[in-house]
């Protein structure tokens, strides 16, 4: 279900009454062993991934940087 299916694995994780850390683990290690087995990503989808990690990236900076100005303010108004 989610390796062929679009769904979360924290909602088949539930519905089938797993943990969903070992419903990933099995998950992970299937795709290891199957590798070589799944298809290319299109050119929609090798686009979207771009655009994901570029978002990650910058919701990682900002994220660094919120963390040090708080850091810098609390220890400003000691």
């Amino acid at each position: 279900m989610v390796i062929e299916g679009p769904r979360a694995t924290a909602a088949v994780a539930r519905e089938i009454g797993v943990l969903e850390g070992t419903l990933g683990n099995w998950v992970n290690a299937y795709r290891r062993e199957h590798a070589g087995e799944e298809p290319p990503l299109s050119v929609h989808e090798r686009a979207r991934l771009r655009e994901l990690e570029h978002e990650v990236r910058e919701l990682r900076m900002k994220a660094e940087f919120l963390g040090k100005a708080a850091a810098f303010f609390a220890q400003e108004y000691r």
